[in-house]
């Protein structure tokens, strides 16, 4: 299950994608639109500068933008920085395996098998799903 703080995450970046190239948008303004609370914004939109994805104009005029096109931003990322592991179990985590204590032998594991499949299918969906996909997603629900 997804954290909320990464739910708020991909609110407050697709917010900002549907804004993109158009200037800083200021926190309050987002907490607002999407309903975040904004202290816990902040916290979030300083993670996702630090992991380069936006920067902040300070000032007048200023607030947060994307630096990356609304295309080039994940989902397979953006929850790897909040929540880490995509996978349901350590033994098939690609970038936090940690071996199963249950397991006496991981190759002949059938359950560890079937759960790296979900993860394989859950990963591609999620590396080739972006922003931009959400944006146009939500504008087909519209009609």
């Amino acid at each position: 299950m997804l954290s909320k703080k990464t739910r708020y995450a991909i609110k407050a970046l697709t917010k900002l994608a549907k804004e993109f190239q158009k200037g800083p948008i200021l926190i309050s303004d987002i907490s607002k639109t999407e309903r975040i609370p904004q202290k816990f914004l902040e916290a979030i939109l300083l993670e996702l500068k630090n992991a380069g994805i936006l920067n902040s104009k300070k000032g007048k005029g200023g607030g947060y933008y994307l630096i990356k096109k609304p295309e080039e931003v994940d989902l397979a990322n953006i929850i790897r920085l909040f929540d880490g592991a995509i996978a349901l179990l350590p033994c098939v985590s690609i970038k936090y395996y940690e071996r199963c204590d249950e397991c006496v032998d991981e190759t002949l594991c059938g359950f560890r098998d079937i759960i790296r499949e979900v993860r394989d299918n859950t990963l591609k969906i999620l590396k080739e799903s972006t922003l931009q996909d959400i944006i146009q997603r939500e504008d087909s629900l519209k009609v």
